[in-house]
């Protein structure tokens, strides 16, 4: 009994292994800053000489990094709080969603959040529709409704496989008969 216990613990507490992964995203997320601004600088810069359309695909691509930074934010919130331990911050600065948001609910915010990306990447690919051929507008395409289709099955599996109340809300129902 005393090894079970002690590979229970070894097990248990294997799950801070996970931790540098989530501080490695948090620094990718400092990249994805650094990139923002570069690449938002370089707009400013030539908004002068910039035209409609040049400006309307800087802004894209500016919304795709921001769309990139929060699925990152989502993974190390979420992830650190579904498989490492909860963060302990104060409770004005906390997230409303953090504390409600499971495994199968970080799923599917990721799958919104790449099927946005995806959609802005067609955006783009329609507003330079010029200087793009044929063939790579019909991969971009087909790659969206991929992504597009991946989240709406994500979504109908977790609908089925849900159970039709929270373990909790049937026990609070209990405890007030």
């Amino acid at each position: 009994m005393q090894i079970e216990r002690v590979l229970g613990n070894l097990i248990f507490h294997s799950r801070w292994l996970a931790a540098p992964f989530y501080v490695g995203l948090a620094l990718g997320l400092a990249l994805l800053l650094v990139n923002f601004i570069m690449q938002f600088l370089s707009l400013a810069a030539a908004i002068v000489h910039s035209g409609e359309s040049e400006v309307i695909l800087g802004i894209l691509g500016l919304i795709d990094l921001t769309f990139a930074a929060n699925l990152v934010l989502i993974v190390i919130f979420s992830g650190y709080e579904n498989f490492v331990s909860r963060i302990d911050v104060g409770q004005r600065t906390r997230p409303i969603w953090m504390a409600k948001i499971d495994f199968n609910g970080m799923k599917q915010k990721l799958m919104t959040s790449i099927v946005a990306i995806s959609a802005i990447q067609v955006l783009k690919g329609f507003m330079n529709l010029a200087q793009i051929d044929n063939s790579k507008m019909a991969w971009l395409l087909g790659i969206h409704a991929v992504f597009l289709i991946s989240m709406l099955v994500v979504v109908i599996s977790d609908r089925i496989g849900e159970p039709l109340e929270h373990p909790t809300e049937a026990s609070e129902q209990k405890s007030k008969r």
